[in-house]
């Protein structure tokens, strides 16, 4: 494991993301109480009597749509599975993200699911795939569509605004570089940022407004150094004492290999507008070749992203 997680608090589930909350459900039928807004209600809750899945009729083809009222960059589709006996309907599912309405959705680009057991919750990674149609659906027989929850995430840190404490003297290694939706990890493509030799050295990127962050992805530099990431802190808070270091400590990693992404995940509840990266000690350099921000607005925040 290359991070050690140092959130300390009661343990809770964050299910509420925050495109798939402010967004419309339909289906291609429906069965009983299985309506389509169970699968955003904010509820993992897998048994059907619980009252929170949606359940088609045994259509050909059948479908459930997410209307994200406009077009976002989609990195993430998480799905919940029912456990009850009939978890196995949904193999073969596709999910389809796009702009598209023809054959309501089910044209859009495809993205592949994978099996999922009975009651477990998987995690779909997209290449930040456009979309304003999220769609599941179950191509080529006839079956009933069980789903107890579908959540969506972007990459909230694409609409903030990077700084860092100094830049390398070199043509490249800009704070924005950190977070131009580019995982490139050779120096030379100008996609890494790189500040100069000092103590402590840190990255840092507004969100604009105040999330409650569920993941942060991290991405190494490829073609040199990567030991230099090594002990590199990482604050979230709403603070801007002492340059955002006065924010609580989420997270730190220990190693990311040369090139490589890893991700730090939360389940303790994780706040901040402000996301920052310090590397403690002296004569260090920093350099981040891509920092992905997963979550949703928080309840208090004020909007002043849009």
């Amino acid at each position: 494991m290359t991070f050690t997680r140092l959130v300390e608090g009661c343990c809770v589930t964050v299910v509420l993301p925050e495109l798939a909350l402010s967004g419309k459900a339909t289906q291609s039928s429906v069965h009983a109480n299985g309506i389509p807004y169970n699968a955003i209600d904010g509820n993992r809750a897998s048994r059907w009597n619980q009252g929170s899945c949606i359940h088609t009729g045994p259509d050909f083809n059948p479908w459930w749509r997410l209307d994200l009222r406009k077009t976002h960059k989609v990195f993430s589709v998480i799905i919940t599975n029912i456990v009850d006996a009939h978890s196995a309907r949904l193999n073969g599912a596709e999910i389809r993200i796009g702009d598209s309405l023809e054959n309501n959705g089910n044209d859009n680009p495809r993205y592949f699911t994978d099996h999922i057991p009975a009651g477990f919750t998987q995690n779909f990674q997209c290449p930040g795939m456009d979309g304003h149609y999220v769609n599941v659906v179950i191509p080529g027989r006839g079956e009933y569509l069980h789903i107890c929850e579908v959540e969506v995430y972007e990459n909230v840190a694409l609409r903030g605004k990077a700084t860092q404490s100094d830049r390398y003297e070199h043509m490249f290694g800009a704070a924005y570089n950190a977070i131009d939706g580019n995982r490139n990890s050779v120096f030379a493509a100008d996609s890494c940022t790189h500040t100069d030799e000092q103590t402590n050295p840190w990255w840092r990127v507004d969100l604009l407004d105040s999330y409650i962050i569920t993941s942060i992805k991290i991405t190494n530099r490829g073609d040199c150094c990567p030991e230099r990431l090594n002990g590199v802190q990482i604050h979230v808070g709403n603070s801007l004492e002492d340059n955002g270091l006065r924010n609580p400590i989420v997270g730190t990693i220990a190693a990311i290999a040369a090139g490589s992404t890893d991700t730090l995940s939360f389940t303790d509840h994780v706040e901040g507008r402000h996301v920052i990266l310090v590397l403690p000690g002296i004569n260090r350099f920093l350099t981040l070749c891509e920092v992905e921000v997963y979550g949703y607005r928080a309840p208090t925040g004020n909007n002043l992203s849009f």
